[in-house]
């Protein structure tokens, strides 16, 4: 076994995996494209100020997660971990407000020095969408909707289940953020070290505290719905009431706060039971205030983002993806191998998928062209002279040779010397494609 391995909690993805992944990307791609949404991609790094002012510095990702180091230039730099942060960025220094409302879609590696495990890797895919200027909370429900349809067009919608809750405006996490720190002041000795410091910090992240401990003592902690102003309570209803009409099916969990500083009002996760401890799929919430935490004018967003490890493990083995069919060329001989490459680029110029054979006898090729479930065989032959060249088509679904007027036609005439003779005899590789393409059309 070789010394160089791949760096714990990365992994390499091979053509049979990469396939799924290429297929739920193209799902997601083409129905936010459905829904509106244009493509962005920014850089894989950032400025650190980038991700830890938007994503906060008590937040797990900042604190323990990210990779931060310093460049050649003294700049401090950080691999992107999410991928609201560099869309909102990029919003701001590119100029993008002028054109509100924004519906951004992207998709890319992200990474976080996480522990290993099922479903959780250091360098993982997302997937996610942004909408930037619009506070219509509508706009939330359009959201939802979009990932529920792409949901359904992998097979998984009844296979996980949408929870969804308000943090409610400023003027809500303010009452409840001093109702939950005299709750737990008094408790403080009994928190994990991280709630310790959140309990200064931002006391809402106790709320998301994976300290079992913690979660016990916060069980019996005010209920954040307690604490809502009317206005949020009638943009949450707005959100629910327009989910029922999308038949879309919700529960509301109140201990639902999500991950990261920048979320407000609407929060939600579609979860799974099937992947153990990593049953987050896809989530995302509201963030009014974050692209003023970046320098940008006041402008509200809502989006989330969907992790495709995790949707691809759920997906092996049922995803239906339509495999691209090849036409299989077999030879027997140096010349007639040179010619099948001539007539494949032209198949392939095409856009037809064209599988030469150079290893192995007539029998071996055979049997590779039947395992990649080829259309058909063409097979371009040298006779036992060495002087003749002929062509057949072997149709694999009924084990003959289909249309005999084309398989014993010849292509060209070589003298012992090797020159070509040029006459009316002569078969046009031009017309042998054709009758390829015309075979694939009707097979």
């Amino acid at each position: 076994m070789s010394k160089y391995q791949s760096v714990r909690g990365t992994r390499d993805l091979l053509p049979a995996q990469k396939k799924i992944f290429r297929a739920i990307e193209a799902i997601a791609y083409e129905n936010s494209i459905n829904y509106g949404f244009g493509q962005i991609e920014t850089p894989i790094f950032e400025f650190s100020d980038v991700f830890h002012r938007a994503m906060g510095e008590t937040s797990d990702a900042v604190s323990k997660e990210t990779y931060t180091f310093e460049d050649r230039g003294g700049e401090k730099i950080t691999l992107r971990p999410e991928g609201t942060a560099g869309a909102v960025r990029a919003y701001v220094s590119e100029g993008l407000a002028q054109n509100n409302p924004n519906k951004l879609y992207y998709y890319g590696p992200m990474f976080r020095y996480e522990r290993p495990q099922k479903g959780r890797y250091r360098q993982f895919y997302q997937f996610g969408v942004e909408v930037l200027g619009l506070d219509n909370p509508l706009a939330d429900v359009e959201c939802i909707d979009l990932a529920y349809t792409i949901l359904k067009k992998l097979n998984l919608e009844t296979r996980c289940e949408l929870q969804i809750n308000t943090l409610g405006d400023a003027e809500s996490r303010n009452s409840y953020r001093e109702a939950l720190v005299q709750f737990l002041t008094p408790l403080r000795s009994q928190l994990s070290e991280d709630s310790k410091v959140r309990l200064e910090k931002n006391p809402l992240r106790i709320l998301d505290s994976k300290d079992e401990n913690d979660k016990k003592l916060i069980a019996n902690a005010p209920a954040m719905a307690d604490f809502m102003t009317e206005n949020t309570k009638v943009f949450f209803k707005t959100v629910l009431d327009g989910l029922t009409k999308l038949n879309i099916p919700f529960k509301v969990n109140p201990k639902l706060v999500r991950g990261l500083d920048y979320y407000c009002h609407t929060v939600f996760e579609f979860v799974t039971t099937e992947l153990g401890a990593q049953g987050a799929l896809l989530a995302g919430g509201r963030y009014d205030g974050l692209v003023e935490t970046l320098g940008g004018a006041k402008t509200p967003g809502v989006g989330w983002a969907s992790g495709v490890d995790r949707l691809a493990d759920l997906c092996a083995g049922h995803l239906v993806i339509e495999n691209k069919k090849p036409v299989s060329i077999i030879t027997n001989s140096t010349e007639t191998l040179e010619l099948a490459l001539v007539i494949a680029s032209k198949l392939r110029n095409q856009n037809h998928y064209c599988e030469v054979f150079m290893n192995g006898n007539i029998g071996r090729k055979t049997e590779k062209s039947k395992k990649l479930n080829s259309y058909f065989c063409l097979q371009i032959l040298s006779d036992q002279t060495n002087t003749l060249v002929n062509f057949g088509i072997f149709n694999f679904s009924n084990n003959v040779t289909i249309h005999n007027t084309i398989a014993k036609d010849r292509i060209f005439t070589k003298n012992i010397a090797g020159n070509i003779i040029v006459d009316e005899d002569i078969v046009n590789i031009n017309s042998i494609v054709q009758k390829v393409i015309n075979e694939i059309d009707v097979a």
